[in-house]
């Protein structure tokens, strides 16, 4: 019998200026600069605008299997910012969803820490990061799980706070740009301008605050193992690596010859 291959779905390569371009600025351009009504229109410029995060984000869940709660969350949150711009519902409405996502997110990694598969396990520290099995060996060999466990709880404690930020800026954002009617031309430019203010306000300082979280638990990692990084790298990620330094180091002799 012929093994079936293990995956036949493609490896999902990071392409933050794809993602940058297509789900903040494409989408903040049409609904600033395009909604009047010798444009797009107001209604018009919200479904295109809005089709492109939405567009995008369901293409990277079929052709990549990024099944999660989250990328579905960020869905359902593009879909009802189109509900609320096209119901012509009251835009305090675009404040609280824009605080509820956010919300729900951190809830539910403050309540995974009371179950046997806490979210930043999956987020922060998993196979496809890091070779989890060698060092979750190793912590059992120094007796020292239990001590990383209380760390890696205490990491969930503060990756849950920033969402908790996101929340709370993402409400105080959106009341203090989006104050015009939902529906009209000037709904859609504020909408646009919230989308691209968000960006460096919220987005930027939670990125900065996960990769701290990150730090910290590496850091507690480094203590309890003394593996260095490159020790603890997941497999694929260090065979890439050499793959990428092999290439260098023939396209140096390449240039030479």
């Amino acid at each position: 019998m012929t093994p079936e291959p293990s995956s036949s779905v493609p490896d999902h390569k990071p392409r933050p200026w794809v993602d940058l371009l297509v789900s903040i600025v494409i989408p903040s351009v049409i609904l600033m600069k395009l909604s009047g009504d010798d444009y797009l229109g107001s209604v018009n410029a919200l479904i295109i605008g809005l089709a492109f995060p939405l567009g995008w984000g369901l293409f990277e869940l079929v052709r990549y299997h990024k099944k999660n709660f989250i990328a579905l969350l960020g869905l359902i949150s593009v879909g009802l910012t189109g509900g609320i711009g096209l119901l012509e519902l009251n835009a305090q409405w675009l404040a609280v969803k824009e605080a509820a996502v956010p919300a729900i997110i951190g809830l539910a990694v403050l309540l995974s820490t009371r179950t046997k598969y806490p979210l930043v396990r999956s987020l922060l520290y998993n196979p496809s990061v890091l070779d989890v099995d060698k060092i979750q060996h190793t912590l059992r060999e120094r007796g020292s799980e239990d001590e990383f466990e209380a760390r890696l709880l205490k990491a969930s404690y503060m990756f849950s706070g920033t969402f908790l930020f996101s929340s709370i800026m993402n409400y105080v954002l959106a009341r203090w740009i989006v104050t015009s009617p939902s529906g009209t031309q000037a709904f859609n430019e504020e909408l646009g301008r919230m989308t691209l203010v968000s960006y460096p306000m919220i987005a930027i300082p939670s990125m900065i605050m996960m990769m701290l979280i990150f730090y910290y638990l590496w850091r507690t990692i480094r203590r309890l193992t003394d593996y260095t990084l490159e020790e603890v790298m997941a497999p694929h990620l260090i065979e890439k690596e050499r793959e990428k330094e092999a290439a260098k180091q023939r396209k140096q002799e390449s240039d030479r010859s």
